[in-house]
């Protein structure tokens, strides 16, 4: 299993689309805050904008995610990049608008195409072989962490040096841009037919997964609480807040690095030992980041937390496709969207909470615990169904060969030892 297996010209298109559709989204946040900046109020109101955008994507991922179909998805991907377009295109033309007329428009852009990276993905792994699976979302993983590690800095430099809207602008000729690539891929990633029973009981079988979302949320509310906090952790440690883009910036490069390397080679143990690890190792990381007092120290933890984390997301997509059939996959990738985007948002109000009664070291401290707590219950959730699913795969298997009929070379029952 190398790279080499996911080098096709149908991956280099994906690639190219799904880049062009997900800058918008890694974008939109900060560009809400620089549209509004200057009126009276600005960065309250665009804290508020940010917030409707990313309720739109909570909302959106697991509502519209239920619905993609999985051997025609190609049409709900690009009807949801249409409304996102439509989103984007309201926000950076009507600038001036009044304030809930904004949120509309931001709550429509982050909502619309809130399922289309859970279809991606599952599209991206449709193109590839069963053996190259982790290496192409290795691959996936490397694309959006340059895709993070750019965006900033893109909306930064053009609403301060052109327009405050021209970055919103930006996003919907890119959200625009990605709806063509979709047909020159195959209509769907499902060959057969959905299974019947999976489709009646769907909701059902993603919520027997909620495990996997607890543990892939952790990840992200870790370092979302690390992020959010690191300007104010600088300044208790005396560092200039400057330093918090490029540190930032090193651990979005970490993450590619960390994709890169875990796509090199298989790992051995189980998906959820295998995570548990990598969550823990990860919090080690963010532990020496809120007590190392040097700025040095701080940037290398920070990398090296990036680096485990793109792990631990990959290997959660991977425990997502053993829990899931492959009909329902895209659905759940969703809901594991929106679990990170609602942990994420929580983040953020628990780390505004916290700053206002502790230090920022022991604010990202009390994010570690709460972390290693849900990788626990996580951990616990996935043994026991795994726990579940044995003994019912024991019990059929002791049934067939109570009632199969004897057959050269010894009933199926023999075969199962």
């Amino acid at each position: 299993m190398t790279y080499r297996d996911v080098a096709s010209k149908q991956v280099l298109i994906w690639a190219c689309t799904a880049v062009a559709s997900r800058m918008p989204v890694a974008m939109a946040p900060l560009a809400l805050v620089f549209l509004v900046r200057e009126r009276p109020g600005g960065y309250t109101l665009g804290a508020a904008l940010a917030a409707a955008y990313v309720l739109g994507e909570i909302l959106g991922a697991p509502v519209l995610g239920m619905r993609l179909d999985p051997a025609r998805g190609r049409r709900h991907l690009a009807l949801g990049l249409a409304g996102g377009t439509v989103g984007f295109v309201g926000l950076g033309a009507l600038a001036g608008a009044h304030p809930v007329v904004l949120g509309a428009f931001a709550f429509l852009a982050g909502a619309a195409p809130a399922a289309v990276a859970g279809g991606q993905r599952a599209l991206l792994t449709s193109l590839v072989s069963e053996r190259a699976v982790a290496q192409a979302l290795s691959v996936e993983s490397m694309l959006m962490s340059g895709v993070w590690a750019v965006s900033p800095v893109a909306v930064a430099g053009l609403a301060l040096g052109v327009a405050p809207r021209v970055p919103l602008l930006l996003a919907a000729v890119l959200m625009a841009v990605s709806i063509p690539g979709h047909w020159l891929l195959p209509a769907g990633w499902a060959k057969g037919e959905q299974d019947e029973e999976a489709g009646r009981t769907k909701t059902r079988v993603l919520i027997r997964a909620w495990p996997v979302y607890v543990t892939g949320a952790a990840s992200l509310t870790l370092l979302g609480l690390a992020e959010l906090t690191l300007p104010a952790l600088l300044e208790q440690r005396g560092i200039g807040v400057g330093w918090s883009g490029p540190m930032l910036a090193g651990m979005a490069v970490g993450a590619g690095l960390g994709a890169f390397l875990y796509g090199m080679r298989s790992w051995p143990g189980r998906l959820r030992t295998r995570s548990v690890v990598l969550m823990c190792v990860m919090s080690v990381f963010v532990t020496l980041a809120a007590l190392i007092p040097g700025a040095a120290g701080i940037a290398v933890a920070l990398v090296l937390a990036g680096t485990v984390q793109s792990g631990a997301l990959i290997t959660r997509n991977l425990s997502l496709r053993e829990a899931l059939p492959p009909g329902v996959l895209a659905a759940g990738y969703a809901m594991m969207y929106a679990a990170a985007g609602a942990g994420y948002a929580a983040t953020g109000s628990l780390a505004g909470g916290l700053l206002q009664v502790v230090a920022p070291s022991t604010a990202i401290l009390a994010g570690v615990v709460v972390t290693l707590l849900l990788t626990a219950l996580g951990w616990w959730g996935e043994a026991r169904r795994d726990r579940s699913s044995a003994a019912g795969d024991l019990d059929v298997g002791v049934v067939r060969g109570a009632e199969g009929a004897p057959v050269a070379g010894g009933c199926d029952a023999e075969r199962s030892l």
